[in-house]
C-alpha cells in the first residue's frame, strides 16, 4: 500500500494500493478487446445516463470532495471547494457535449470523379487511453481527463500524481458506483517502470499527460507508433502592466494568479512587467497585501496559502530566491521559510533577467516584477523563453491591449485579469516546450474520438 500524507504537517491520511505490471497488463489486454468487439460498447444515452448519476453522487460528496483535495494537495479549503465545483461541472460538460461529437456532410460534386456520390462522416472512440496526471488539481484534472474518455465510450486507466491519489481514486469508484463497469476505469499507483511499460504500450491509443515538461516529452518519445497524445506542461506566465491600468483592480486579481494555491498553477502569474510610472506603486501595493496572506494548513477555513507539496520544493523556492537576491533583486517580502513546509509569500522587485526565477517555473509563491520603459522590450522578455502558454495585459489602453494581444507569445491572453483565469469548457493549450495539443473538456473528447468516413456511390 502507498501512505498518502497531508504536506503541512506530513501526517498520514491515507493509503492506496499499489499495482504491478500483471494487473494494468490485464486491464488493457480487456480494454483492447472492448474497443475491438464493437458488440460490447455502450450506447451514448447508457454513458450519459452514468455520468448523470456521477453528477448526482458528487454533488451530495461535494464538501468531502473538497476537504480531500485540500488535505492531500494542500490547496486551502476556500479554493478546494471552487475546485469541487469545478469538477462537478466539468462532468456535466462531458454529458453536454455529447451532442457535438457528430461528423459532417463531406461534398462529392466538386469535380467530376466525384458525381453520383453522398459522403458523410461519423466520431468513433479512439481507444483505450491512459491517463498521467498532476497533484495541483487532484480532482479537476482527473475530471479533465477521465471523464471524456468515459463519455466517448474509450476504456480508460489513470495514474494520479504520486503524492494526490485519493481524489482519482475516489473518482473511479464514484465511476463504478454510478454504473460504469469496472473494466473500462481503473485507477492505479505503479512503479516508475511500470508507468512507463503502461504508457508506452503499442495497445494504448490515446495518452493524455498533464505534469513537467521533461518528463512528458520524455514519455511523449517512447509512445508506441500510432499513439496519439496530448501532453500539458508548465508556462513562466507574463504580464504586462501598463501607465493606464487601474491597479485598484489589477492588484487583487495579480495577487490571486500569483499566490493562488501558493503559486502551484501551470499558469500561475509570475513575471510582471510593469511601466515605470507605476512600477514603485505597484510593486509596493502587492507586497503589503502579500504580507497579510495567511499561511498554514490547507484544511483550516482562514487558510489562503497552504504548504507547498513536498518539503523538497520548500528548499528549492527557497534557493531559487536566494539566487535572485544575490544577484540583485529587491525582496519587498517574505524571502524566507516559514517551516519545512511552508513559504512566505514573496514579492521580487527586478530579479536579474538570468535567474531561475526569471527563466523557470518557480511552482512556488513567488512574484517577479521587472520594470520596463517600452512595451515592445517588456514583450521581447516575455518571449525569450522556450515556454509559452496564457499572459495577460493590463491596461485601458484598447490599442495597447491588442498590440500585446498580437505580439506576446502565449495559447490565450487575458484583459485586464490574471493569467490563470480558465473555464473548464474554453481551449487551453500549451505551446513550444508548455505542452501539445489541446485541452478543455470539448477539445479533449474531440481528441479521443477518430472521424470515420462512408461515401456511397448511387
Amino acid at each position: 500500500m502507498k501512505t498518502v500524507v497531508n504536506p503541512f504537517d506530513l501526517s498520514e491520511i491515507g493509503q492506496v494500493p499499489e499495482a504491478e505490471w500483471d494487473e494494468i497488463d490485464a486491464f488493457l489486454a480487456r480494454a483492447h478487446e472492448l474497443c475491438e468487439d464493437r458488440s460490447t460498447w455502450m450506447k451514448t444515452h447508457e454513458r450519459a445516463a452514468i455520468l448523470e448519476k456521477v453528477v448526482e453522487i458528487m454533488k451530495e460528496r461535494r464538501d468531502h470532495l473538497a476537504f480531500q483535495i485540500a488535505n492531500e494537495g494542500g490547496k486551502p479549503l476556500i479554493d478546494a471547494r471552487v475546485e469541487a465545483d469545478r469538477a462537478i461541472k466539468g462532468v456535466e460538460l462531458c454529458i453536454e457535449d455529447l451532442g457535438n461529437v457528430r461528423g459532417t456532410e463531406i461534398p462529392m460534386g466538386l469535380s467530376p470523379s466525384g458525381d453520383g456520390r453522398f459522403a458523410w462522416t461519423t466520431r468513433e472512440p479512439i481507444g483505450p487511453v491512459v491517463a498521467v496526471s498532476a497533484f495541483n488539481h487532484p480532482l479537476n484534472l482527473i475530471v479533465h481527463q477521465v471523464a471524456p474518455a468515459v463519455a466517448t465510450g474509450c476504456p480508460v486507466i489513470v495514474k494520479p500524481a504520486s503524492d494526490t491519489p485519493l481524489s482519482c481514486f475516489e473518482f473511479i469508484d464514484i465511476l463504478h458506483e454510478a454504473g460504469l463497469p469496472k473494466e473500462w476505469a481503473k485507477a492505479v499507483a505503479p512503479s516508475r517502470e511500470a508507468s512507463e511499460k503502461m504508457v508506452t504500450d503499442p495497445r494504448v491509443a490515446f495518452f493524455t499527460f498533464i505534469g513537467s515538461a521533461g518528463v512528458g516529452w520524455g514519455l511523449r518519445s517512447k509512445l508506441s507508433p500510432g499513439t496519439r497524445c496530448a501532453l500539458e506542461h508548465g508556462g513562466v506566465a507574463p504580464v504586462i502592466v501598463d501607465a493606464t491600468a487601474d491597479l485598484d483592480a489589477a492588484v487583487p486579481a495579480l495577487m490571486k494568479g500569483g499566490f493562488y494555491h501558493s503559486g502551484q498553477v501551470c499558469v500561475s502569474v509570475q513575471r510582471i512587467f510593469a511601466h515605470s510610472s507605476i512600477v514603485d506603486e505597484l510593486s509596493s501595493r502587492m507586497a503589503a497585501a502579500a504580507k497579510e496572506l495567511k499561511v498554514g494548513n490547507a484544511i483550516n477555513e482562514d487558510t489562503e496559502c497552504g504548504p507547498l507539496i513536498r518539503p523538497a520544493e520548500t528548499d528549492r523556492v527557497a534557493d531559487w530566491v536566494e539566487e535572485a537576491r544575490e544577484g540583485g533583486a529587491k525582496v519587498l517580502c517574505g524571502g524566507e521559510k516559514l517551516s519545512d513546509t511552508t513559504y512566505a509569500p514573496t514579492v521580487l522587485l527586478n530579479p536579474p533577467t538570468d535567474a531561475k526565477v526569471s527563466t523557470n517555473e518557480v511552482f512556488g509563491p513567488v512574484v517577479c516584477i521587472y520594470s520596463y520603459d517600452d512595451v515592445d522590450d517588456a514583450i521581447a522578455q516575455a518571449n525569450s523563453l522556450d515556454v509559452s502558454f496564457q499572459a495577460a495585459v493590463f491596461t485601458n489602453d484598447l490599442k495597447g491591449a491588442m498590440h500585446t494581444y498580437r505580439n506576446i507569445n502565449a495559447s490565450a491572453v487575458m484583459v485586464n485579469d490574471h493569467s490563470a483565469f480558465r473555464v473548464d469548457w474554453m481551449p487551453f493549450a500549451g505551446l513550444k516546450t508548455s505542452g501539445h495539443g489541446v485541452g478543455g473538456i470539448p477539445y479533449t473528447m474531440h481528441e479521443m474520438t477518430i472521424e470515420k468516413m462512408i461515401v456511397i456511390n448511387s
